[in-house]
């Protein structure tokens, strides 16, 4: 891409050489906010994974069907990690058409997603971005904006929704899920999706090697990691599952074929 495709959105000192997960996603919901390099690769991602769209589109899904029903059990503050690039239903506006006095921090590392972040919340106390890698938990956590806004003797709603396959093993994930249960109450609940092998292993072997040339690799993993990640949480039900098949919506989430999903999704209930 050269510099007189660059538009005035573009955050000084980007990388648009390297393509991103988060501008890959944008790509993938039909956003604008990403680079030639990022459209090249998702297109390659699209090649190796033909249901790539409509896997992003029922992630989404999950994540706002998550959020309401956090909303319906009380929670009125969330923590979303990886955030990503503002697309159409973002947590800020699920949660708070629900309930107006509903709290929101954002978190993301990268760039654009958090420089178009900053300027959608700009007019909204209730709700802010921290710039921040969710393998860092203190970071996020102690972070002004953070201790500001949540209110941590009160059940927060984590999310961690399409982002913990960017997190490599020897980071420790099992440690890290546990730092960030500790720092929430009782109450609490914790919303997670991630890609697998379970469902379609050929295509998500594709999607692995296609990763690799970007700055956020992938590494899938099995139900049995995604259910050990959740302990200290109470999962509800249906358990961990194909992201159509947790709690759809009758005439709003048509489901499509769960077995295609590529995504496993669950919610649990800190105890």
């Amino acid at each position: 891409m050269g510099r007189s495709d660059v538009t005035s959105w573009v955050p000084e000192g980007i990388d648009l050489e390297r393509p991103s997960a988060a501008r890959l996603y944008d790509y993938l919901l039909g956003g604008a906010h990403n680079f030639a390099h990022d459209r090249e690769l998702a297109e390659r991602f699209i090649k190796a994974q033909p249901n790539a769209r409509e896997i992003a589109r029922h992630n989404r899904s999950f994540l706002r069907r998550s959020v309401l029903f956090m909303v319906e059990r009380g929670v009125r503050q969330f923590l979303d990690l990886g955030s990503g690039i503002p697309t159409v239903g973002n947590v800020h506006e699920i949660a708070q058409a629900a309930d107006p006095r509903a709290k929101v921090v954002y978190v993301d590392y990268e760039e654009v997603a958090y420089a178009h972040s900053t300027l959608m919340l700009a007019d909204n106390p209730l709700a802010t971005i921290v710039q921040a890698d969710l393998t860092r938990p203190d970071d996020i956590l102690d972070a002004p904006q953070t201790r500001e806004l949540l209110d941590f003797d009160h059940p927060i709603g984590l999310l961690m929704a399409g982002v913990f396959h960017f997190v490599p093993p020897e980071k420790d994930p099992a440690r890290l899920v546990a730092r960030y249960r500790d720092a929430i109450g009782a109450g609490s609940y914790l919303a997670f999706s991630q890609f697998t092998r379970d469902l379609m292993p050929t295509e998500m072997d594709r999607i692995v090697e296609v990763m690799k040339s970007s700055r956020d690799p992938m590494y899938p993993r099995s139900h049995a990691e995604i259910t050990a990640l959740f302990a200290g949480f109470d999962l509800v039900e249906p358990g961990i599952v194909p992201t159509a098949k947790w709690r759809p919506d009758p005439g709003f989430d048509d489901g499509g074929d769960p077995d295609r999903a590529g995504i496993y999704a669950g919610v649990g209930r800190k105890h």
